[in-house]
């Protein structure tokens, strides 16, 4: 199915409105059709049968009274495509982020973020146009056409059929450029594309690019990107005036042929003059929704092509849902994990990052996951967190399947701190709160001064309420290690995962992650992903991973006194 029929198929969804523009195209037909008939009567009145000003009066209020009709049926229906419109844009919009939470971090951060950013923000509002402004003028370019059509040929029959006969060269001709003009547009969205990807990129990375002295390249790049998009965008703008022109064209020759055959019948006297000049009235409006039309093509053009990225994400199959009941709370206790012959592979590898995988994260207890790059430990996060699913195997969490848990619900029972956490623009209160918005004033300071964040929040101008801008700025990497901490003290969930947090730290901001740390490891399931010998110290138990399998588990004495990677690793033969 065609991306345009795809969108009239969602339009189809909401019947009334699709009614609404429908019964105003009758309507305006109808004011069109007695706006010309008060006219062409004044005119032959005056002209023909010598009218004065008092027997023109009614004939003009009526006049005036279509005039306005038609303004207020006009605004009506722009009113109401605009509501419909902003409606569809915004359930689009809808779908598309509430799909892109649903198919989780590990999906998402294989495309360039760019992209993403211009298919969910650019992407709805070239939607919107196509509602907005194609979808009426279609409308309008059926039912008035037609009904004006029938009432020509009502007056008379050649000039009906001559309507009739001509009306279609002004699709056809649409469909013979809309093909050029498609492409162009497939290319100016491309262009759009790359171009929004390359420019977020170059920000993310503005640092490096100074330090390693290849801003200057950036900019020529930039600006080459740039150019070919402004080549494109001017190729379709280019057809779209060649597109107008022909449509113009077409109908200012069948709009000649029309006002010819009746000139000259008038002259021979085979048509009286009033019924003449009201066919003539009519024929501009018949052919001006076509010429509406063909304007707005373009926007159909471009909201195709933007539904077609849009279309392709919401295409994308989600994890496996949920068939059995789910718990409705999180566990209080915590919660052994239990990894049963798992298995999992990225699309496009030949290997499996997890495979037949099998352990046992104790409940209670420092588990810590050891291996060298590559080896999978963060797929196998991954897959806990269920963030995606496993191939083959399954998860148990206590005693039920994690498949048969709710994904938002078990997330509710972790807490994540990453090497490097991310903090959104706004305060350091609204970045805290994020694990509990309803959490209490006492709470977060409870969780800050667990967190060893007290003494940095002091010094900033505002304390908590201190916005910390993008990328969190003003703080350093151990503090913004210890904010991720007290985000995790407050949602004080049963899970704890820890993806190294202290491998880049300086030895003082260091200790304090420590000891924050080990506050927050008490009565609760961690799990913690080992890159430096001092966390492996602390683990109870130690699960080592090599091209995505646990080889070898115990405690650190146990491995030490072994002959695989950890013991090697531990004598300093790796890193």
């Amino acid at each position: 199915m065609s991306q345009t029929r795809r969108l009239l198929k969602d339009a189809d969804r909401s019947a009334g409105w699709l009614a609404g523009l429908f019964l105003f195209a009758v309507g305006q037909t109808v004011c069109i059709a007695g706006q010309m008939v008060q006219l062409s009567r004044v005119v032959n009145g005056v002209f023909l049968q010598g009218w004065n000003l008092s027997d023109c009066l009614s004939h003009l209020a009526w006049l005036g009274g279509w005039i306005i009709a038609r303004g207020l049926i006009a605004y009506a229906q722009s009113t109401l495509a605009q509501q419909g419109a902003l409606r569809f844009k915004t359930g689009l919009r809808h779908r598309l982020m509430t799909h892109f939470v649903a198919l989780g971090p590990a999906r998402i951060h294989q495309e360039r973020t760019g992209d993403i950013i211009a298919t969910a923000i650019n992407g709805p509002e070239k939607v919107e146009a196509f509602y907005a402004r194609y979808i009426p003028r279609a409308i309008q370019t059926v039912v008035i056409p037609i009904l004006l059509a029938l009432f020509v040929l009502h007056l008379d029959l050649l000039s009906g059929f001559i309507l009739l006969a001509t009306a279609p060269l002004i699709p056809m001709f649409m469909v013979l450029i809309g093909g050029l003009a498609k492409q162009r547009t497939e290319k100016q969205w491309a262009a759009l594309s790359r171009m929004s990807a390359h420019f977020l990129d170059v920000l993310q990375g503005i640092t490096t690019l100074k330090l390693f002295g290849r801003s200057k390249d950036q900019e020529t790049e930039i600006r080459r990107i740039a150019k070919r998009y402004r080549i494109t965008t001017m190729g379709v703008l280019k057809v779209a005036f060649v597109s107008g022109l022909v449509l113009e064209l077409a109908a200012s020759l069948s709009t000649a042929i029309v006002a010819v055959q009746i000139g000259v019948r008038l002259v021979e006297g085979h048509m009286a003059f009033q019924p003449g000049l009201l066919i003539l009235l009519l024929t501009p409006e018949f052919y001006l929704p076509f010429r509406h039309l063909g304007t707005e093509h373009h926007a159909s053009m471009e909201g195709g092509e933007a539904a077609k990225r849009i279309y392709a994400w919401l295409d994308e199959p989600l994890p496996i849902p949920v068939h059995s009941t789910s718990p409705t709370t999180i566990p209080d206790a915590p919660c052994a994990i239990r990894l049963d012959d798992i298995s999992f592979r990225y699309p496009g590898r030949d290997m499996d990052a997890v495979a037949h995988c099998s352990c046992v994260i104790e409940a209670g207890k420092i588990n810590a996951l050891v291996g060298p790059s590559g080896s999978g430990k963060s797929t196998l996060l991954q897959l806990i967190c269920k963030h995606i699913e496993p191939a083959s195997g399954s998860i148990w969490i206590n005693d039920q399947r994690l498949a048969n848990i709710e994904g938002e619900i078990w997330r509710q029972s972790i807490a994540w701190v990453g090497q490097h956490p991310t903090l959104f623009y706004g305060t350091i209160l609204d970045n805290i709160k994020m694990a509990r918005p309803n959490a209490s004033k006492a709470d977060v300071e409870e969780a800050v001064h667990h967190a060893e964040f007290e003494e940095v929040a002091q010094a900033l101008p505002h304390g908590l309420n201190t916005s910390l801008g993008e990328q969190a700025w003003r703080l350093s990497g151990g503090e913004r290690q210890r904010l991720a901490l007290a985000r995790a003290f407050l949602k004080n969930a049963p899970l704890l995962i820890m993806d190294e947090p202290t491998a880049h730290l300086d030895p003082d901001s260091e200790e304090k992650v420590a000891l924050a740390f080990e506050r927050l490891a008490k009565e609760r399931t961690v799990i913690v992903v080992a890159h430096r010998l001092r966390s492996v110290y602390r683990a109870d138990i130690i699960h080592v991973m090599q091209q995505g399998r646990i080889v070898a588990s115990g405690s650190h004495d146990e491995l030490t006194q072994s002959e695989g990677y950890y013991a090697r690793w531990v004598h300093g033969g790796l890193s």
